[in-house]
């Protein structure tokens, strides 16, 4: 029984610190870039660029290049990765845009490099853009006959239609409020006014909230402020008014739409500043971030008023249509690593992934999965377990996982692209992984750069001329 309620608080625990800390800021923002780009963007922008017929050396860097824009992790990329696979992108392209966004984005290669070492950045963005690419060339190849049957549509689009300047404005305005909101920019931490409203509570309810949800840097948990409190009280309140105020507003607006759109706003902007409990109360700062989030709230209005009124109703329906989808997932998927969290003990990391061997490779993966932590969280843990004990090898292979595979966007991605895809790219990534931390720890411990230039050419040939087999195969 013990050990059932421990588990339970784990999971609560873990699901309380991630709505609290990552959700509003990187994930609300994703939704409605999603719920754009799938109402929005005219689907032939997406062929011409993403499509299968688009030329391989376009499609692919343009995809990489998209995903390093975006500062988000793999639960958040699910959205953007659903609203361009929705609108006729290639599988390729779209699994290499969802494998390289969250392992390969300048934040997280920026953070690798002052926390880690320019060595792990450098070994991390090379192996991200090359097996982000090879993963999608891969997954094309393999299911070209699903993808010819799905996408027989949109190659019957004749000619370019470019994406409107409005469209545009409009788009970058919602990447601007994603990257305002999650960049780790000084400018953007800096404080502009503080003030300090009366509470003689505030430290007693803290101090519940810490019992409640303690913090523990060993196994990643964050805890629970009392801002992360109100936030999830907020974001409860979203939920309650968007369900018939999105949810319905296909058929027209209602009454709950603004109040749910204004609702969302307001959220942001109070996510967006730093709250702690003081002496005599609640001491409020706002921050560049804040004023940032709060001008770019306050510019989209202008921004979607330039839509007819039917194209910003199919938007706010897309936007809602993805959170059904998606979120209900990343709740369960939450929940269950902070369950199966409370489980792994930090000291069996330098027993299990001490040296540059298969097992320990794949241990780091399977820390990835199952330990995962949000976007830039696994560079700190990382240099935790490197601390530890864990062999810079694993901590490559761990690096490459952690991003990319968690249960809950296991669960997200076969929602989206069928069980087998799902699995088979899951399947990909820890293979890759594997491979990239067995190939970087070898480096470490002294291996020739010739020896280890001739390994990674033949796996690649091999891989190129497998690829050339089944195509041909495919096309006789």
């Amino acid at each position: 029984m013990a050990w059932m309620i421990g588990a339970t608080q784990g999971g609560l625990a873990s699901l309380a610190s991630y709505l609290a800390a990552h959700v509003l800021l990187c994930l609300v923002p994703a939704f409605f870039i999603a719920g754009a780009l799938s109402a929005l963007v005219p689907q032939q922008s997406i062929i011409r660029f993403l499509g299968p017929d688009a030329p391989k050396w376009v499609s692919y860097p343009a995809a990489a290049g998209a995903g390093s824009l975006l500062a988000v992790c793999s639960c958040t990329i699910q959205p953007l990765f659903a609203g361009i696979y929705k609108k006729g992108a290639g599988l390729g392209p779209a699994v290499t845009f969802l494998f390289f966004a969250p392992a390969g984005n300048i934040l997280a290669l920026s953070y690798t490099g002052v926390a880690l070492g320019a060595d792990f950045a450098i070994a991390r963005i090379v192996l991200a853009l090359s097996f982000g690419i090879g993963i999608g060339l891969i997954m094309a190849t393999l299911f070209r006959a699903g993808e010819t049957a799905r996408l027989a549509d949109a190659r019957t689009f004749a000619g370019g239609e470019a994406i409107p300047a409005r469209t545009l404005l409009f788009l970058a305005a919602l990447i601007a409020l994603l990257l305002a909101g999650t960049l780790k920019l000084d400018f953007l931490a800096t404080g502009l006014l503080a003030v300090e409203l009366p509470w003689s509570g505030a430290r007693a309810v803290q101090g519940v909230l810490d019992q409640w949800v303690p913090i523990n840097a060993a196994t990643g948990a964050e805890g629970l402020s009392l801002q992360g409190a109100m936030l999830i009280l907020l974001l409860g309140g979203i939920g309650a008014c968007a369900w018939r105020g999105l949810g319905t507003v296909d058929n027209g607006f209602n009454r709950l739409t603004p109040v749910a759109l204004a609702l969302t706003a307001l959220t942001l902007i109070f996510a967006a500043l730093g709250m702690r409990a003081g002496e005599q109360g609640v001491v409020l700062t706002v921050t560049g971030r804040s004023l940032a989030v709060a001008l770019l709230c306050c510019a989209l209005l202008p921004l979607a008023r330039r839509f007819d009124a039917w194209d910003v109703q199919q938007w706010l329906w897309e936007t809602w249509r993805f959170v059904k989808q998606i979120f209900p997932l990343l709740i369960v998927g939450v929940f269950l690593v902070g369950v199966i969290r409370v489980f792994i003990q930090p000291e069996w990391i330098r027993t299990v992934a001490g040296s540059n061997t298969v097992l320990a490779n794949l241990a780091g993966v399977v820390f990835g999965v199952f330990m995962y932590f949000p976007t830039l969280v696994e560079v700190p843990i990382a240099k935790m377990f490197l601390s530890l004990g864990m062999h810079p090898g694993p901590l490559i292979a761990y690096l490459m996982a952690d991003p990319e595979l968690s249960l809950q966007s296991i669960l997200i991605t076969a929602a989206i692209i069928g069980k087998l895809r799902a699995w088979t790219y899951v399947g990909l990534v820890a293979l890759f992984s594997t491979l990239a931390g067995l190939t970087y720890g070898a480096w470490v411990d002294g291996a020739s750069w010739v020896l280890l230039g001739i390994a990674v050419v033949g796996f690649v040939a091999l891989i190129v001329g497998t690829l050339h087999l089944t195509e041909r195969r495919q096309n006789a």
